[in-house]
């Protein structure tokens, strides 16, 4: 991938960078082990983002 990116890009990307992460242990804990994971977990070689 290019090393410079389109702003609109960037911001894509980023947002499923932290859309990718875990669920807080606090959360999990709260919940009382209910939430594990989130919706739209993804993996970054199973799922690839549409860019």
């Amino acid at each position: 991938m290019a090393r410079h990116k389109p702003s609109g890009k960037k911001k894509h990307l980023s947002h499923a960078l932290r859309q990718a992460q875990p669920v807080p242990s606090w959360v999990v804990a709260k919940t009382e082990g209910k939430v594990r994971r989130t919706p739209k977990q993804r993996h970054w070689r199973k799922t690839k983002i549409k860019v």
